[in-house]
């Protein structure tokens, strides 16, 4: 569950007290769990709705969630992204604004749709796109600054 933590969290700290939190939730409500799903994936759920929570009571994410309003393109993360090596993906997530960091989890990761990343954030639905499509390009550039080759890196850098 500490990785699905660290995917949200902006620190090792911040991944911390998410997976704190989650576990008393999990030890608080495990008489409520039903054999009908997975230990795990009921647990996972917790975990995810708890990193959601932590970050809506945050006010630097609330200025985040205020100021975008635009509506983007929906899909999934682009194939750019399937080629790089995980652990570097993982680390730019990682520093990605909050809003960009929790909707990207949320719907390249997790699996959600923009309607239920809207309902779960209270967000409208075209704040998620935006957020996710904002999100996508940010790391889009970041990995191939990365990947660019060591000319085009001395270019830029002048």
């Amino acid at each position: 569950m500490k990785g699905v933590c660290i995917r949200y969290a902006s620190s090792e700290i911040e991944a911390d007290d998410i997976l704190q939190e989650s576990f008393i939730k999990v030890f608080k409500h495990l008489s409520a769990y039903t054999d009908e799903g997975k230990l795990g994936g009921w647990i996972k759920r917790i975990t995810v709705n708890t990193a959601i929570e932590f970050y809506r009571k945050r006010a630097v994410y609330e200025k985040h969630m205020n100021d975008l309003a635009l509506e983007a393109e929906s899909g999934q993360a682009s194939e750019l992204f399937q080629t790089v090596d995980l652990d570097l993906l993982r680390r730019e997530i990682q520093h990605l604004p909050d809003g960009f960091r929790v909707v990207f989890n949320l719907y390249a990761i997790e699996g959600f749709t923009h309607k239920e990343i809207s309902e779960q954030l209270a967000i409208s639905i075209g704040t998620s796109k935006s957020q996710f499509s904002r999100a996508k390009k940010l790391l889009q550039k970041r990995v191939k600054e990365i990947y660019a080759p060591e000319p085009l890196k001395e270019r830029h850098a002048k």
